[in-house]
């Protein structure tokens, strides 16, 4: 019985984090913050891009890849 009821704690558990509150990231307050959080979101679309341009078009991940990719029809 012990061991059903640890199960169960344990799943609850592991259900709950799943559903965990973003981590709240500060608004940047120098220009140097700002300009290195553009820099990373440019950094990051571009990956985006890049991997959308080489996923094979038979490739399931294919649509989750280009998704607001812009230039790339849904």
């Amino acid at each position: 019985m012990s061991r059903l009821l640890t199960l169960t704690v344990l799943l609850a558990a592991g259900a709950a984090g799943a559903c965990t509150i973003p981590t709240y990231e500060p608004d940047p307050v120098s220009v140097y913050q700002w300009e290195r959080r553009q820099q990373a979101i440019e950094r990051e679309q571009a990956e985006r891009e890049r991997l959308c341009r080489i996923t094979k078009d038979e490739d399931p991940r294919k649509d989750e890849l280009c998704r607001g990719v812009p230039g790339v029809e849904s």
